[in-house]
């Protein structure tokens, strides 16, 4: 299987954020953080990561949902190549279905956690889903990642593939039924209140200005959503 990315021109954004990439990476931070625009501010469908609710009899096992927190799918999207693993990447974990989700029965004890996959969901269109639960480690380690600028910290950054950019706009959701959409102060960063105990879903979403190529077809339609989530004990 190959994947390649085909550098193109800038286009009007038509989703959360707009940004240019290729498969070099020869733009600088600053470039990136110029290609990004501000869009409609409606929430999209994501995945995200959530620890399971049968408390300590469950271990250390999370589930992915789809949809979005307040609404879940009755059922997991038909997602391809589905990934979950510890920050280091270093190997995966078990995944398996478990009704409308899937579940993680051996995640590791310390450290945040992971998840990728991607879903072709039209002739043109294929969207790269990438989640993490926790807010414990300050680095990035899927392309498209919201990371605390402090272990534990309200204030994140957005980070493409090692570079801070800034996010227009990020969406977030609580398990207590709050909204909110977060506007990023002069130097990039979000900052969140957490005034509700419960389970946080912060989301963003990317269109890349560019083309992918997966086994043999070109997909000019190149979409990221990207989840970090974490609980605010009660």
């Amino acid at each position: 299987m190959t994947i390649s990315n085909k550098k193109t021109t800038a286009l009007p954004a038509t989703v959360s954020h707009c940004f240019s990439s290729g498969r070099k990476q020869l733009m600088s931070a600053v470039a990136l953080t110029a290609s990004l625009a501000l869009a409609n501010p409606a929430y999209a469908n994501y995945l995200w990561l959530e620890k399971d609710g049968a408390g300590e009899a469950a271990g250390n096992r999370f589930r992915v949902y789809s949809g979005e927190l307040a609404k879940r799918d009755a059922a997991m999207p038909q997602i391809e190549m589905p990934k979950a693993f510890p920050a280091d990447a270093s190997s995966s974990l078990p995944l398996t279905t478990a009704g409308d989700h899937l579940q993680i029965d051996r995640a590791p004890a310390a450290g945040d956690l992971r998840f990728s996959a991607r879903e072709i969901t039209g002739k043109n269109t294929v969207v790269f889903y990438q989640a993490r639960y926790g807010r414990s480690e300050t680095k990035a380690v899927n392309d498209l990642e919201l990371v605390p600028t402090e272990a534990g910290g309200n204030t994140f950054r957005l980070m493409w593939k090692g570079n801070a950019v800034a996010a227009s706009q990020v969406n977030v959701e609580t398990s207590e039924g709050w909204r909110r959409v977060l506007a990023p102060a002069k130097d990039g960063t979000v900052t969140l209140g957490t005034p509700f105990p419960g389970l946080y879903v912060l989301e963003v979403t990317a269109k890349v200005n560019g083309s992918v190529t997966i086994d043999g077809k070109e997909y000019t339609d190149v979409r990221h959503v990207a989840t970090l989530s974490f609980e605010v004990a009660r």
